[in-house]
């Protein structure tokens, strides 16, 4: 198991754009992604990109193993590598939702996010994956694909007031109580495309 330290928010290696994916070698790459599951699971994350980590390339992971004790009123996402994702919005519309980030542990803030995406990246076997998703998915992918370019979510808040600790926003009653914490969609694929 490889569970490694997170960067937090004010590291300037979280502020650097990510390099894509070409020569790294197959063992390197199944480490790196091995690297980023037993972290992401270790700190129950929804997901974790790879500068979040340390390591400057185009490659996020997110979803996997049911509910997630973070965002217990969602939809479990299935288990999902990308490499050197692309996202592109599905029509105009925008959703506002509450966010945590590994990151910047001990904090939420409300987030505004394309309602629907499609995503093409290679997966965790370099074969082309493209899937269309909505809701929390959308959310999720939209959150750790901002990491490759050097973006964490309160560089996006909707209102500088809607952020804060989670404690203190669960006892103003602005976000439900999220149980477990030491903080700080869907089993099947959306397939929405049109």
């Amino acid at each position: 198991m490889s569970v490694l330290e997170l960067l937090r928010l004010g590291n300037p290696l979280l502020r650097q754009v990510s390099k894509e994916v070409s020569d790294v070698p197959d063992a390197m790459l199944s480490q790196l992604i091995e690297d980023l599951q037993d972290t992401m699971e270790a700190h129950q994350g929804a997901g974790l990109a790879a500068p979040q980590i340390g390591v400057p390339l185009r490659v996020v992971l997110f979803g996997g193993g049911g509910l997630n004790p973070r965002y217990p009123d969602e939809m479990p996402i299935p288990q999902t590598v990308l490499i050197n994702p692309v996202l592109t919005p599905i029509g105009v519309d925008l959703e506002d939702g509450w966010e945590g980030c590994l990151s910047v542990p001990g904090l939420r803030g409300k987030v505004s996010r394309w309602r629907r995406v499609r995503y093409r990246a290679l997966d965790a076997n370099s074969q082309p994956i493209e899937r269309c998703v909505d809701g929390f998915h959308a959310r999720v992918v939209q959150h750790e694909c901002d990491h490759l370019d050097g973006v964490l979510f309160p560089d996006r808040l909707v209102d500088p007031a809607a952020f804060g600790f989670l404690s203190e926003l669960e006892a103003a009653g602005l976000i439900a109580k999220v149980p477990n914490s030491n903080e700080e969609a869907d089993t099947s694929i959306n397939n929405i495309c049109t």
